[in-house]
């Protein structure tokens, strides 16, 4: 409910509703799903405190989340995987959509990403047993902020997809790395019968991350794409009047991600004239751009938020020993 909520937020607008969208007493849907989402999240926790005060079994036991260690290595999965997803959906559109390469070229071009995390994944633990997971989640969080912010200053109206290499190395590091410390940190802060449960925290961390991510930097894109587009058909001298009136009515409820040639398809059905279909597309061009941009800004700016949590990550390698909470521990 809630990850729906934000993935219409391109559609519906977040507080403010879009024209001839849903709203709830003058106040967009998504603004009441996500709302939604995050009521039922906190009433699913107060049952469950409930059920273990009557002695019965749980699905989860709320208490655990004040044991800092699990905490936070889910808070950083959470941050990991809202990242990467986040990024991946970026470059995919990037390179299928904007530069219009086919699925084997498009496979090609994020080669350098699986490759980088097969080797981190295997070399970090082997050159480094005995480095801290606060030192190696830092560390790959900054190289993930450095791939972001590379690849938002390299995609312009000229770049072409070797653009998305150095950043998909990057990133690919980062992951590697990152697997071979969360898992160990989450599942090492409570006693073995448990693990169940951690793994099942894990595995929520991980989707709500994956889902959310791709769903705020699809908003956030498709947002900015039809601001910028609109922006630009209605400042261009060149493009009639008429059209730049009819383009604001019809663009203002959402803007598809459409390549040149999808957008050239388009305006020849609709009788456009050659002179003014070129117009549109340069601002459709430039929109996209402005559109991909705005996503990794943002995405950055999550990464930099991710920082702050760092911290409860342990300094030491998790032996496998550790319980924070006594009340945790096997009786």
């Amino acid at each position: 409910m809630f990850v729906y909520g934000v993935l219409r937020t391109s559609e519906w607008g977040w507080v403010k509703p879009r024209p001839e969208q849903p709203s709830i007493a003058g106040v967009s849907l998504s603004f009441w799903l996500i709302g939604a989402g995050l009521l039922v999240v906190w009433l699913f926790l107060l049952w469950e405190g409930h059920v273990v005060r009557a002695g019965r079994e749980p699905l989860v036991r709320p208490d655990m989340f004040r044991i800092r260690q699990l905490d936070g290595g889910l808070i950083m999965f959470f941050f990991q995987f809202l990242l990467q997803a986040g990024v991946f959906f970026v470059v995919l559109l990037y390179l299928s959509a904007d530069l219009a390469l086919s699925a084997m070229a498009t496979g090609v071009r994020v080669m350098p990403l699986s490759i980088a995390l097969l080797v981190a994944a295997l070399g970090v633990p082997r050159l480094w047993p005995r480095t801290s997971p606060r030192r190696i989640v830092r560390i790959g969080i900054l190289l993930m902020l450095a791939g972001i912010i590379t690849l938002l200053t390299g995609i312009t109206l000229e770049s072409g997809p070797s653009v998305v290499t150095v950043p998909l190395l990057l990133i690919g590091v980062v992951i590697g790395a990152l697997a071979s410390q969360l898992g160990a940190v989450t599942v090492s802060a409570v006693p073995t019968h448990q693990s169940g449960e951690v793994g099942g925290l894990q595995n929520t961390a991980t989707n709500l991350g994956a889902s959310l991510g791709t769903a705020l930097a699809g908003s956030i894109l498709l947002s900015i794409l039809a601001a910028s587009l609109i922006a630009g058909i209605r400042d261009n001298p060149q493009i009639p009047a008429s059209v730049q009136s009819q383009a604001s009515v019809q663009l203002a409820a959402g803007v598809p991600f459409l390549s040149d040639s999808q957008a050239q398809a388009a305006l020849d059905k609709a009788g456009v004239p050659q002179e003014v279909t070129a117009q549109v597309l340069a601002a459709n061009q430039q929109a996209r751009t402005d559109g991909l941009d705005a996503a990794l800004a943002v995405l950055a700016l999550v990464a930099v938020l991710s920082l702050l949590f760092t911290g409860r990550i342990p300094e030491s390698q998790p032996t496998g020993d550790e319980v924070d909470d006594p009340a945790l521990a096997p009786a």
